[in-house]
């Protein structure tokens, strides 16, 4: 069974054993579930030691990419509740770099090339405490996340004539703390509004690094129990890999729209 069944199947269980409560405020559901596409540019960077010195490839942009997105929230009082998150981002990357280099007091040229294959699976669930009875309220979300995270690289590097390459190929995964904060407001019965921010720290292993999410939206409902929601986001992936031959970073910044179906009870 995977990490998303299962803990939409926990999110279930959650919401059968509720029992009758008072109404919670008008910018919170019961239980919603949302499902949509993130439309992102991403932009990143490279960076390797060869033995011919480092090599960085500057921000670089990629073609506009869509991620599926699957979220899912459930109340279990009137301030309190789980909230859940889950997308993964796979892409492969390659630059070459030139550089220039002070050998024996001389300067000589050289290049590089980077490639670099990344997939980040990325499973959040927070406990939160929600602030405020009206129509506007504050979140704040402590959790855990599960991440795998793959990076293949390689790198070759020429200087005065002379080549080498190195190259390592790794997957790690674990369980990393979770912070999240955000506010959200009910304009109408219909209309909402809202912000919210999380972030990932993992520290030792063969991949660490963090990741920040950012965004707001809007959400709109033309029904009662199924609305529409757009948002527009910022993601920050950056993960350092270390070997024994070379050291090698890969940071990724993904912006762009989302738009999302959305149940709610």
């Amino acid at each position: 069974m995977s990490i998303l069944t299962k803990s939409l199947a926990a999110t279930g269980l959650c919401l059968a054993s509720s029992c009758a409560l008072a109404d919670p405020s008008p910018a919170l559901d019961r239980f919603s579930l949302s499902v949509g596409g993130y439309y992102v540019e991403p932009t990143f960077n490279i960076g390797v030691n060869t033995k011919y010195g480092r090599a960085e490839t500057g921000d670089l942009t990629r073609d506009h990419k869509t991620l599926g997105r699957v979220r899912a929230d459930v109340l279990l009082g009137d301030h309190q509740g789980l909230a859940f998150d889950y997308y993964r981002y796979t892409n492969n990357f390659d630059a070459t770099i030139a550089r220039t280099a002070t050998v024996n007091g001389q300067v000589v040229t050289g290049d590089a090339s980077a490639n670099a294959r990344l997939k980040v699976e990325l499973a959040q669930l927070a406990y939160k405490w929600w602030f405020g009875s009206g129509n506007t309220v504050f979140g704040l979300g402590a959790g855990a996340a599960y991440y795998q995270a793959d990076l293949d690289t390689m790198a070759r590097g020429s200087l005065d004539g002379v080549s080498g390459t190195a190259s390592d190929s790794r997957s790690d995964n674990a369980i990393a703390p979770l912070l999240e904060v955000g506010v959200r407001t009910a304009l109408s019965d219909n209309v909402r509004l809202y912000a919210e921010a999380s972030g990932v720290k993992k520290n030792g292993g063969n991949i660490n690094g963090h990741i920040y999410n950012g965004n707001v939206g809007v959400e709109w409902f033309p029904f009662k129990n199924v609305g529409i929601g757009a948002d527009y986001g910022i993601t920050k992936i950056q993960l350092y890999r270390d070997s024994a031959n070379y050291e090698a970073n890969l940071g990724v910044k993904l912006v762009g729209p989302s738009a999302y179906l959305k149940v709610r009870f």
